[in-house]
């Protein structure tokens, strides 16, 4: 069975919405999900996941209420929950601290995009380690074969395969990616790979997973959200048509 992983902004529609959208992904059938911390420059994210952030901050959603609403619910979640976000604002609230409040918090793992590999297997990884979280790293078509392996080395968890270069919601994302999808099949990778970007539908889900192991779905449950109108009912009925 493939995995399905869902991403979401913490924050939106309402502030206080975060703890209700955690458990209708779980009861949704997903496998795992992926919360994103709002910042106020995400320069990976398209622009429905960038209006996301921006309403979130807007909200007034921080890193610390991201921690006491995780904290609420800790008891009832049974999916790995994996923290998405931009180094800056983890760094501000001091590395450390933050792999303390995720392992408090029931997170399981970390995706920092901009933190490049180097730094983190000098200054962050035994940290990380010493708190029990998974990290895991992003891959493109256009990374070779040796730096997958590396960075493969050095993840955990799963490899997060972006399935074309460009940012998050891209409708110009190249899904079907044959050679590229082969190519990862192909190396003796230790982690599962999981594909994200441009994925919108059941049809999407099912092409992208016929060489890897799961897939990770943001824009389009984010477009739900973010819609307002029903968007309890929407989101699940979105989860469970892609399962």
């Amino acid at each position: 069975m493939k995995k399905l992983n869902i991403y979401f902004t913490a924050g939106i529609p309402q502030l206080e919405d975060t703890t209700e959208i955690i458990k209708l992904i779980q009861d949704s059938g997903a496998d795992m999900m992926e919360i994103g911390m709002p910042y106020s420059d995400p320069v990976a994210d398209g622009p429905v996941i960038s209006q996301a952030h921006e309403l979130a901050l807007s909200n007034g959603m921080t890193i610390e209420k991201l921690f006491s609403q995780l904290k609420s619910i800790k008891d009832e979640i049974r999916i790995p929950i994996i923290l998405m976000g931009y180094f800056n604002p983890v760094l501000s609230f001091g590395f450390e601290n933050f792999c303390k409040e995720c392992s408090e918090s029931g997170v399981s793992g970390l995706i920092i995009p901009d933190l490049p590999a180097i730094e983190f297997e000098k200054n962050y990884q035994k940290i990380l380690k010493q708190h029990n979280l998974n990290f895991t790293f992003l891959v493109t078509p256009e990374t070779s074969n040796e730096r997958i392996l590396y960075l493969d080395s050095l993840s955990s968890g799963f490899l997060y395969a972006v399935s074309s270069s460009s940012t998050t919601g891209n409708d110009n994302s190249v899904l079907k990616n044959e050679e590229y999808l082969s190519r990862l099949a192909s190396l003796p990778l230790k982690n599962p790979v999981m594909i994200g970007f441009g994925i919108k539908s059941k049809e999407d889900f099912e092409n992208v997973t016929e060489k890897a192991d799961g897939g990770i779905i943001g824009t389009a449950f984010v477009k739900i959200l973010l819609e307002r109108k029903n968007w309890k009912e929407n989101a699940k009925n979105f989860i469970q048509n892609l399962k």
